[in-house]
């Protein structure tokens, strides 16, 4: 079973740059995007400064952000890799099932992928990542790199600390309106 332990404070810098970016796009009134906490039960705790040092997840979760822009319902999930090859090991089949329910529900599902070595962050639609699941499940690589990706979808950076994905959003719906 994971711990929370475990997994340290592993993409903190990205969760932090984009919760800021959903207060600034909140106070500006263009969407509206909460941080979805993941339940956990705490199995040790320090007693002198209060922090949980080991606990359990006590469910699979989903997505990290969910909420709606303009109207339009969207959920997507953060993600930080240190290298130029995303494992797909890093998102869960239950991530992808409810990924799928969501946009059948006609909301807009991704993943935003900050890669550190690079210093550049991604809108990976959920699409997108279905090629590479597929490819994956038959037998292929398990992991895609910087080169495969669509490079319409980098987020440009603005102000250092924001990651502006709501131009990407757009972008996503209108290709999704042009399929139609």
């Amino acid at each position: 079973m994971s711990t929370w332990g475990s997994r340290g404070l592993r993409g903190s810098t990205l969760e932090e740059m984009v919760n800021r970016t959903n207060e600034k796009y909140r106070e500006k009134g263009l969407a509206l995007i909460q941080k979805i906490p993941t339940p956990i039960t705490p199995i040790n705790i320090d007693k002198e400064s209060r922090h949980i040092t080991l606990a359990y997840f006590d469910q699979k979760s989903t997505v990290d952000y969910i909420g709606a822009v303009q109207g339009i319902p969207v959920c997507f999930d953060a993600k930080e890799c240190a290298v130029e090859t995303f494992s797909l090991q890093n998102i869960h089949e239950h991530q992808v099932a409810f990924m799928k329910d969501f946009e059948k529900q006609d909301g807009v599902a991704f993943f935003l992928i900050y890669f550190t070595k690079i210093d550049k962050f991604y809108y990976l639609r959920l699409d997108e990542l279905l090629v590479f699941w597929e490819r994956a499940k038959a037998g292929d690589r398990k992991s895609f790199r910087v080169d495969e990706l669509n490079p319409d979808y980098w987020i440009p950076l603005k102000k250092g600390v924001l990651v502006p994905y709501l131009e990407m959003v757009q972008m996503d719906l209108d290709e999704k309106d042009a399929a139609k």
